[in-house]
């Protein structure tokens, strides 16, 4: 695996899904097969994962694998700081029409920052509830959120917050949406 292509913050990254979905070392240790101290050293980049075990990491943790992929170098001393327009680290699809990008730098903070486009017609038609608290703020483009069963329709300048409440979304429109969302306890 070529070092340049997996996030610089893998282990940090790994870290945070992991106490953000509330399991140990020693429950993701034990689920791919592996052992607390070699998950502490790839926690602490001491150790990187091979793409099988980088895939079993994914599973448990309920992210896809490219998640961990696409940051492309930025200056030195930028590391860290500053996410370029073009050295945004895409986010696997978790749904056909949506696609989106890490904002924040990495994932070590208390929150992350999401650009999120919503292409025409896409939708959402399941809900969906995490435990954490999220805001959002509609760049451009219209969205139909609904809350706990209570439809809103979005435009341009409109913001938003889920605080673990059950959500589904859709776009009936024909141009895209474009989304930010800050999202706390980072879940990708």
């Amino acid at each position: 695996m070529a070092p340049e292509t997996l996030s610089d913050s893998l282990g940090q990254d790994l870290r945070v899904l992991r106490k953000s979905r509330g399991l140990t070392l020693s429950e993701v240790a034990a689920k791919v097969g592996r052992s607390v101290g070699w998950l502490s050293q790839v926690e602490r980049d001491i150790s990187e994962p091979s793409m099988e075990e980088l895939g079993a990491l994914a599973e448990v943790l309920g992210v896809s694998v490219s998640s961990f992929f696409g940051k492309r170098p930025s200056e030195p001393r930028e590391e860290g700081r500053v996410v370029r327009a073009g050295a945004r680290r895409p986010l696997s699809p978790r749904v056909e029409g949506l696609s989106e990008e890490l904002l924040s730098p990495d994932l070590t903070d208390d929150f992350e920052v999401i650009h999120s486009t919503f292409a025409p017609g896409s939708s959402r038609e399941e809900t969906i509830s995490r435990p954490t608290q999220e805001v959002g703020f509609i760049v451009s483009g219209r969205l139909e959120l609904t809350i706990d069963g209570e439809t809103y329709h979005l435009t341009p300048g409109d913001s938003f917050r889920l605080r673990g409440e059950a959500y589904r979304w859709r776009n009936p429109h024909y141009e895209p949406c474009i989304v930010v969302w800050v999202i706390a306890p980072p879940v990708y």
